[in-house]
């Protein structure tokens, strides 16, 4: 969200809204501009504002790298495309899902940049089968705070390649991105619900559905005593041609284009109290646990709040918190139950609970580990304040780690303790950047 002030002189925060800071914001249209901005000057970069805290804000000079959107080749044999840095996924969206290509990782809104994919190594409904977005990227450009570019991928430059990847942009600006696409033949998603009416349940439905290749479950965080824990599970798979009825097969490949409903002021506080969140779950559950197999178009199925035009008011003027969290997989049934457990006996709701599967990762410094994730919104109090206190105890206690790109508020201490690569991707930023020309108001918080 951005405000203007005066001159360049702006008002922004990350998608919580939960903390405004007036800044220096940059807008480069070239990689010669960037590198007068920032040769020799503490900076960080800002791609569309999608990460949730303070990580892509820095007070005296903020680079958004937005105008720097185009696509630089495809090469539609391997679906390998290039592009700059700040061009958002669904503008790769509407020009390559028409001729049958789709991105192989996406988080839940395609209204991030690549670069900021790349910064937040960004996960997807697919991690336990296809991991995160670095598994797709062959090479990037990034440049140093002397200006330098380097192209980095796995075989070249591979430490800085390494760590830019859930960096949070600290080792440098991203300039031009190499990933793959995935060919599909329908805009289709095949998705089946499976109901799940305690904990227990909810966790073998997992295990079960390990070969779907997307999956993830809505939790009732608010349920007490038998319903403790219960969830619907959404899997998917890319509808082929011949699976769809014939109504369908008009629109094969169009991208959707839905008018999307506009937040045009702050909903009140009545609507995010826990009494009004626990009717809608009551209500979700139970209208949906008999929905069994539906074809949903991909807007639908990955991108379901994108639908809604600044959905972030919905909390309010205070804004909120999204908190997520993963857990080792000999650590998860206990860390995720701690957590269900937490809110369930204080009553504190979140419109967002969404449990996921992660698989292996690869990568120095990505959020993600073979475990199970959750992630919750909370609106901005005192008391859900606390709560979060708790959760980053548990996150200690079972031994996981807290996703960078969701926080705003995580004390240094605990962030540390809970981080055990910390000191490594501060050595290398020391050692082998040989500056700490890249700072935010995270890093700063955090002590990176």
């Amino acid at each position: 969200m951005i405000q203007m002030i005066a001159d360049n002189i702006q008002k922004i925060s990350g998608w919580g809204n939960n903390h405004f800071f007036n800044v220096v914001l940059r807008q480069p249209r070239t990689a010669i501009e960037i590198k007068e901005y920032i040769k020799n000057i503490d900076s960080i970069a800002r791609g569309n504002g999608r990460s949730y805290g303070d990580s892509s804000i820095n007070l005296y000079n903020t680079i958004d790298i937005k105008k720097l959107n185009r696509i630089l080749d495809f090469n539609s044999k391997n679906g390998l495309v290039i592009v700059e840095a700040g061009i958002k996924l669904n503008e790769i969206i509407e020009v390559f899902l028409p001729r049958g290509w789709f991105p192989y990782v996406t988080p839940g809104t395609k209204f991030v940049t690549i670069g900021g994919m790349i910064a937040s190594d960004v996960h997807g409904k697919n991690h336990h089968k296809e991991g995160s977005f670095r598994k797709y990227v062959r090479w990037f450009d990034i440049m140093l705070s002397n200006g330098e570019i380097l192209r980095c991928s796995k075989t070249k430059n591979q430490d800085l390649f390494d760590w830019t990847f859930g960096g949070m942009g600290l080792t440098g600006i991203i300039i031009n991105v190499a990933f793959k696409l995935k060919p599909i033949s329908t805009k289709w998603i095949i998705q089946k619900t499976i109901a799940a009416d305690n904990f227990e349940q909810t966790m073998e439905n997992f295990d079960k559905m390990m070969n779907s290749t997307y999956s993830v479950s809505w939790i009732d965080c608010l349920a007490k005593g038998k319903n403790f824990g219960r969830s619907l599970l959404y899997v998917g798979e890319h509808a082929k041609k011949s699976d769809l009825p014939p109504h369908l097969k008009k629109e094969i490949l169009s991208v959707s284009n839905k008018k999307k409903f506009k937040f045009i002021f702050n909903l009140p506080s009545i609507f995010i109290n826990s009494y009004f969140i626990k009717i809608f779950n009551i209500l979700k559950f139970h209208s949906e646990k008999n929905h069994k197999t539906k074809f949903i178009d991909y807007d639908k199925f990955f991108y379901p709040l994108d639908n809604l035009h600044d959905w972030n008011k919905i909390y309010g003027k205070k804004g909120f918190f999204q908190y997520q969290c993963v857990f080792p997989l000999n650590h998860s049934y206990d860390g995720i139950k701690a957590i269900l457990k937490i809110l369930s006996d204080n009553q504190i709701g979140s419109f967002l609970a969404v449990l996921k599967k992660f698989g292996n990762q690869t990568g120095s410094f990505s959020f993600p580990m073979k475990g199970f994730t959750i992630a919750l919104d909370f609106p901005m109090n005192k008391k859900n304040l606390h709560i979060m206190n708790l959760l980053d105890d548990v996150v200690l206690k079972y031994k996981g780690r807290i996703y960078l790109a969701k926080d705003s508020r995580i004390s240094s201490e605990k962030f540390h303790k809970s981080e055990k690569r910390i000191i490594n991707f501060i050595n290398f930023r020391k050692t082998k950047l040989k500056n700490l020309m890249f700072s935010s108001m995270q890093s700063k918080r955090l002590n990176i």
